[in-house]
C-alpha cells in the first residue's frame, strides 16, 4: 500500500451499460469469448458483470422506461461507448470473425494514430477494440 503523497496505482476501468435484456446482452458477449462472472437475483437477473481478462463490462436493465442509449447515437461525433485495449487488434478481429461474428467496423489504421476495429453489441453499444499504432 502506498504512503500519503505516493503514486497509487490503479486497475482497469469497467463500463456500466444499460441494456434492454440482460440475457441477451450475456449471451452476445459470451460469443466474444467473455465469462459470466455475476449475475443477480439468480433466475432472471437485472444486473450482470461478463468478464475477458482484465476487461470487465457491467450490465443493468432498469426496465422499459429507460432504453440503452449508446454514445454513437447521442452524437455522430462520439465514435464508440468503449475502448479496449488489444496488443494485437488483428488477431482478434480473425478470432471475432472466425467465430461468425460480424465486426461493425473492420480492422483498419485510424486517422487518430489507432489500429483496431469495432463491434456493435445486442444494445447498440460500440466497443472499439485496438491500439495505438
Amino acid at each position: 500500500m502506498a504512503g500519503p503523497g505516493e503514486r497509487q496505482v490503479i486497475g482497469p476501468i469497467a463500463p456500466l451499460f444499460i441494456v434492454a435484456s440482460v440475457a441477451d446482452a450475456v449471451a452476445f458477449y459470451e460469443r466474444l469469448g467473455f465469462a459470466l462472472r455475476y449475475a443477480m437475483p439468480g433466475e432472471e437477473p437485472f444486473f450482470a458483470i461478463v468478464g475477458r481478462d482484465s476487461v470487465e463490462i457491467h450490465m443493468k436493465a432498469v426496465g422499459d422506461e429507460v432504453a440503452p442509449l449508446p454514445n454513437p447515437v447521442r452524437h455522430e461525433w462520439v465514435a464508440w461507448d468503449a475502448f479496449v485495449f488489444v496488443a494485437d487488434p488483428d488477431a482478434l478481429a480473425a478470432e471475432f470473425t472466425g467465430a461468425g461474428i460480424v465486426l461493425h467496423e473492420p480492422i483498419s489504421n485510424r486517422d487518430d494514430g489507432l489500429r483496431g476495429f469495432k463491434i456493435r453489441d445486442a444494445d447498440g453499444y460500440v466497443l472499439f477494440f485496438g491500439r495505438p499504432e
